[in-house]
């Protein structure tokens, strides 16, 4: 009798415990958190304090990740991006990829950025400068992924970028692990236009996270 109950108990959980691994909760980032990338680029954890992280980026990072900033201001609670730092200027973040975190991430999950907003010329499409623009996102599912630093069991998204009303012009990837606490992977749609693949597609050769 007690094995059946087990059983049965087991079965009614089983879905719970599925849906568990197949969620992805928010990370904890800590000051000297580091990851370094395929194009030589790096980012790394300078500030992590109750409502803020900021993030800084190498000159050598992807410029369409940085924006040309020197850091980022993620808001702790969402992730979102709310401002970029260049120097000792601070300006609000209205370019891409500031919604591209929306914790917690599942199989299926779709959001969008419904802001229009401006994005400066800072990016090799050309379509892209001081245009407005919409980014919708999805995560596709899990995958075995393996790069420079090593091999991660990590959540696919794409990233789908047009401008109003419809027209999409082009789609990317990134690939989330939980173990490195970032995107180990992107990769842009080699066919857009003016696209500098050495540039914009990148993976993570190595990182350092504290646990």
């Amino acid at each position: 009798m007690k094995g059946i109950v087990y059983w049965g108990l087991l079965i009614l959980c089983f879905p719970t415990m599925l849906f568990a691994q197949e969620k992805v909760d928010a990370p904890v980032w800590n000051i000297g958190d580091k990851w370094i990338f395929s194009n030589k680029g790096a980012i790394e954890v300078v500030i992590a304090d109750q409502n803020r992280y900021v993030l800084r980026f190498s000159e050598d990072i992807c410029i369409i990740e940085s924006q040309k900033f020197n850091a980022i201001v993620f808001d702790k609670s969402t992730f979102h991006r709310i401002y970029g730092l260049k120097g000792d200027t601070r300006k609000k973040y209205t370019n891409q990829l500031r919604k591209m975190f929306d914790f917690p991430l599942s199989p299926g999950k779709q959001w969008k950025d419904d802001e229009i907003y401006q994005t400066p010329l800072v990016s090799p499409f050309s379509m892209l400068g001081d245009s407005a623009y919409y980014e919708i996102f999805e995560v596709l599912g899990w995958e075995d992924v393996e790069v420079q630093a090593g091999k991660f069991r990590a959540i696919k998204v794409e990233v789908s970028r047009g401008k109003p009303p419809d027209r999409l012009w082009g789609k990317s990837l990134y690939w989330y692990s939980p173990e490195a606490k970032y995107f180990v992977k992107c990769q842009y749609d080699p066919n857009i236009e003016d696209v500098i693949e050495e540039i914009v597609s990148w993976e993570l050769s190595s990182f350092k996270v504290k646990k």
